[in-house]
């Protein structure tokens, strides 16, 4: 028996250019499918294959073509320099920023502007520095097509000269450093005009000159670091001082009423005597000069007051009177002026001040006269034999010390007394000795009146405190007790060291002057005069061309002079004092034609 034949599976037929095989169980559609696989796969690998190898050309024909240039997207200061080799870029921020960074820096200086020259201050870029900031080409593939429309930003790169900037900036503290202002009140006329406070500043140079390197050349204002000066005002301050004090003050006039008379006192005085001062609040304090509101007011009530008069001691019937002193008034200006500040804010009728007096006491009363014991003549000294116009300095200085008192301790000094000897003064010009030659010059001859109130003050016992006897020995005075006088560089001082005061006084003719000293006489004086000694022979000069005054000339010496002081009741020698005085001699002068 044939074994019955297994039933064929269906679908089989269908391929008439298959055989069935039964080993491998897939329907003949399925093994048609898997047939056509093989021809796909291959088909996309090689497109992939052929994408992958055109991008690996384009990546490295783009890494070939920009080896040695700026990466692409870089930009400086908003300069694209990217792709571009990097000398081509150096020219291009030349070209374009160059003009930028030669233009002035702005600057803002506490409340001041300023600019500063970069050249100046030592700034140059560096373009090679700022572009080796972008590196090199990038390897990264996403880097490299990233760039493509990504751009980044590199920073200018310049070389600066530290000392120069700050050379530079120190210029610039004339102009942005300032003292502060404190706010004060001036015045137009009688117009006050407010001061508006100012703070100072200074710049603060080291930390300026940090920030400027630290931020290069900017594009904008670069705010420098200063140091303030705070002022303790402001400006509502001010205007309230201005408003409540000063307005008020100079709206209209005060009266300040004296005894018998009164003065007035205008805005204008007033405006010029206010001072003002910072308070603690931010305002002023108000005060008033004294020296300049008296000033307007002493002459106006001058009739008003009475200049003491001392007690004066004149010799009379040849014997010493006393003559009363008065006692004077006076205006006691502290005391009137101290409610002025408060008088100002008044208006009206009630702008009104009283002076205030007092009592002004003489400096030498009568009682004090007569206790000075100026009874009579203690000593008396004649000089004569001057000159006509020296006579009219004699006669002048002679006035002036006549009646002067000197009292017990008090140093007596011919210039101090007399004050400058001028033609305002009364002196004129007359014959004096330069250097051993005749001469003339403002109050010539007044030696002379030194020499004797000298001699006067040695025999009364006065005390020497200051002489100088001439360089040429004059004929007509006594050796070496005689003495000369210069403005305000030789003086003739004594002092009253008895218990009684001293007059002095002085009687002027023609032909001589004596001055006599009157008081108690508490002491006799003596004076021994040496021989003279160490004679120099004098030199002979020529004068050509010039005026001239011929001379014999005399011999120089040495000599001295012992003053022996005895008390005048017992007898007894108090003290014994020598000077010795050279003499130069006056030369020979030959007056040549």
């Amino acid at each position: 028996m044939t074994p019955p034949e297994e039933p064929a599976q269906p679908g089989w037929w269908l391929d008439p250019d298959s055989t069935p095989e039964r080993t491998t169980g897939i329907p003949v559609r399925h093994r048609r499918r898997a047939a056509r696989r093989p021809r796909t796969l291959p088909r996309a690998g090689i497109v992939a294959a052929a994408v992958l190898g055109a991008l690996a050309l384009i990546y490295g024909i783009d890494l070939v073509t920009s080896a040695g240039k700026v990466p692409r997207g870089v930009t400086v200061a908003g300069v694209p320099v990217g792709g571009m080799t990097r000398l081509a870029a150096q020219r291009r921020l030349h070209a374009q920023l160059g003009p930028h960074l030669e233009a002035p820096i702005a600057l803002r200086v506490g409340d001041v502007d300023a600019t500063l020259e970069p050249s100046q201050a030592g700034f140059t870029p560096d373009w090679a520095a700022t572009l080796a900031q972008a590196g090199g080409q990038p390897l990264n593939p996403w880097a490299r097509l990233v760039s493509l429309w990504r751009t980044r930003n590199v920073r200018l790169v310049t070389q600066s000269d530290r000392a120069a900037l700050t050379a530079a900036l120190q210029k610039l503290r004339s102009r942005t450093d300032r003292e502060p202002v404190e706010g004060t009140i001036r015045f137009a006329g009688t117009r006050p005009v407010p001061v508006t406070p100012r703070s100072g500043q200074r710049l603060d140079l080291p930390a300026a000159t940090d920030l400027i390197l630290a931020t290069g050349v900017p594009g904008g204002t670069v705010r420098l670091p200063v140091q303030t000066q705070p002022v303790r005002t402001t400006a509502d301050g001010i205007a309230a001082t201005l408003r409540e004090v000063v307005e008020p003050a100079v709206s209209a006039p005060v009266t300040v009423t004296g005894v018998g008379g009164k003065a007035v006192l205008t805005p204008e005085v007033i405006a010029s005597a206010l001072r003002f001062a910072p308070d603690s609040q931010g305002g002023l304090t108000t005060t008033l000069d004294n020296p300049t509101v008296i000033a307007a007011l002493s002459p106006q009530l001058a009739s008003t007051q009475r200049v003491a008069k001392n007690a004066e001691v004149l010799v009379q019937g040849g014997a010493p009177v006393v003559l009363p002193s008065v006692e004077g008034r006076g205006i006691d200006w502290a005391a009137s002026l101290l409610p002025l500040l408060t008088v100002l804010h008044n208006s009206g009728a009630a702008r009104t001040l009283p002076a205030s007096y007092v009592a002004l006491p003489p400096t030498l009363s009568t009682q004090q006269a007569r206790a000075l014991g100026i009874t009579t003549p203690i000593s008396t000294f004649t000089t004569s034999g001057f000159a006509t116009d020296s006579g009219q300095n004699i006669r002048r200085v002679a006035e002036q010390v006549n009646g002067a008192i000197v009292r017990p301790g008090e140093t007596f000094s011919l210039n101090g007394y007399t004050g400058p000897r001028t033609a305002a003064t009364g002196y004129v010009d007359a014959g004096i000795i330069d250097h051993g030659r005749p001469s003339r010059g403002i109050g010539g001859g007044i030696s002379q009146f030194a020499t004797t109130i000298y001699n006067a003050a040695y025999f009364a016992g006065m005390t020497d405190v200051e002489h100088k006897e001439h360089s040429y020995y004059i004929s007509r005075y006594p050796a070496a007790r005689e003495a000369t006088v210069f403005e305000g560089t030789i003086d003739v001082k004594f002092r009253d060291d008895s218990p009684t005061g001293i007059l002095i006084q002085t009687a002027w003719t023609p032909s001589s002057i004596t001055v006599t000293f009157w008081g108690t006489k508490h002491v006799d004086v003596e004076s021994i005069t040496g021989s003279r000694t160490n004679f120099t022979d004098p030199k002979t000069e020529v004068i050509h061309d010039q005026p001239c005054t011929a001379t014999p000339g005399s011999r120089g010496f040495t000599v001295t002079d012992t003053r022996v002081i005895r008390d005048a009741t017992t007898h007894a020698e108090r003290s014994r004092h020598t000077r010795k005085v050279t003499y130069d001699p006056i030369p020979h002068i030959i007056c040549a034609a």
